[in-house]
């Protein structure tokens, strides 16, 4: 989030160039640099893991500068549909890469990213937050029944993660992860799915608004346009790194001698999740843990209710059609990861050693994914 001196610097009618120049402005001139760079390397070279490293970091930049996007037309729009861009754009990043790396085939990288996305954002992310937000304070409080309204919504995501496979497994003895009638149960548990993430949209942002005290939206310091404009030019870009990532993802895992499942749950999920990460953390740091928790929180049960069922509705028309069953790990891992988030926030207080919890369920995690076979 830009500070004041940002939005007294920029007014809305500013020139497209100096509109830009906000979109792009500190570290994520860093996308400048890496963007050609990881072109002109996996063109020019055959050193896979150098144009997986670019290709992740630029990421990192360009996942920022769409959200920055998103959240200004949101401004745009008024509360109620921006609200809705909000919440349909905030896993953008994600949702373009899976979308990608599914067309290159890479159906295992996908949902290995988006478990590590779920598991990231509930220990990782969640962990730091309280950790930093805790060391000056005896204790952080929030709103214990909009936790408890997120908790149900990751415990339905626990339901569609653990069914599919225990289904596979129920009339096959075995997790395939593929053809037949498992393609067709996931896809109508997607559906569910996102039947149900819509329905929280109309709990949220309508019937139940006040429950969450979401602030009214700041005033946009950019034109419309360019707010547009940024939106689509990023969204552009991180389909063309995803392009990159996706081409050599494989070749990359046997160069590093990493595990495929390692590069998806914790490379890829940490990269795509990266902006997300720093505005938790700051929104600690200010002792604003509701809205700590809410990013964190807000974007996990999106990966699990809108962007993984979404994939899954979209890779029918893949070569590769993507069901719900996860690997044995990382249903287990997800689990975990949200039995841990609800022990720490059912009693709506937090302090700096539950952070630090969080934090070494995650790397115990971590460490298991990295010496998977």
């Amino acid at each position: 989030m830009a500070g004041s001196g940002d939005r007294k610097a920029l007014k809305i009618d500013a020139p497209p160039l100096t509109a830009w120049r906000y979109f792009l402005r500190g570290w994520r001139l860093s996308a400048l640099l890496l963007v050609p760079a990881s072109i002109l390397v996996s063109i020019l070279t055959t050193s896979s893991a150098l144009a997986f490293g670019l290709s992740a970091l630029s990421l990192v930049p360009l996942a920022a500068a769409l959200g920055s996007a998103t959240e200004e037309l949101s401004s745009h729009l008024g509360p109620a549909l921006g609200g809705l861009l909000n919440a349909t754009l905030g896993n953008a990043t994600e949702l373009i890469l899976g979308f990608v790396l599914l067309w290159h085939g890479q159906v295992q990288i996908v949902k290995a990213s988006l478990s590590g996305s779920i598991i990231g954002n509930l220990l990782l992310v969640s962990g730091l937050a309280i950790f930093v937000g805790g060391i000056h304070r005896e204790e952080q409080c929030f709103n214990r029944r909009a936790a408890g309204a997120s908790n149900t919504m990751l415990f339905l995501a626990v339901v569609a993660l653990v069914m599919p496979a225990f289904f596979e497994v129920t009339i096959d003895g075995s997790l395939k992860r593929g053809g037949g009638i498992i393609e067709l149960v996931s896809l109508w548990t997607a559906l569910v799915l996102l039947i149900s993430y819509f329905g929280s949209l109309v709990f949220t942002f309508r019937t139940h608004r006040d429950l969450f005290g979401r602030a009214g939206q700041e005033p946009p310091r950019v034109t419309q346009g360019a707010a547009l404009a940024a939106l689509l030019l990023s969204g552009g870009i991180i389909a063309i790194e995803s392009a990159i990532l996706g081409s050599c993802v494989e070749a990359a895992s046997h160069a590093l001698g990493w595990p495929d499942t390692f590069l998806g749950v914790v490379v890829l999920a940490v990269v795509g999740n990266a902006a997300e990460h720093s505005t938790a953390i700051a929104m600690a740091g200010k002792d604003k843990m509701d809205l700590a928790l809410s990013v964190t929180m807000g974007s996990s049960t999106q990966i699990a209710l809108f962007v993984a069922p979404l994939l899954v509705v979209l890779s029918r028309f893949s070569a590769t059609p993507m069901t719900l069953v996860f690997p044995p790990l990382e249903i287990v891992a997800v689990i975990l990861s949200v039995a841990a988030i609800a022990l720490v926030s059912f009693d709506g207080e937090t302090n700096w050693f539950e952070g630090l919890q969080l934090l070494s369920v995650y790397l115990i995690l971590a460490v298991f994914f990295y010496y998977l076979p």
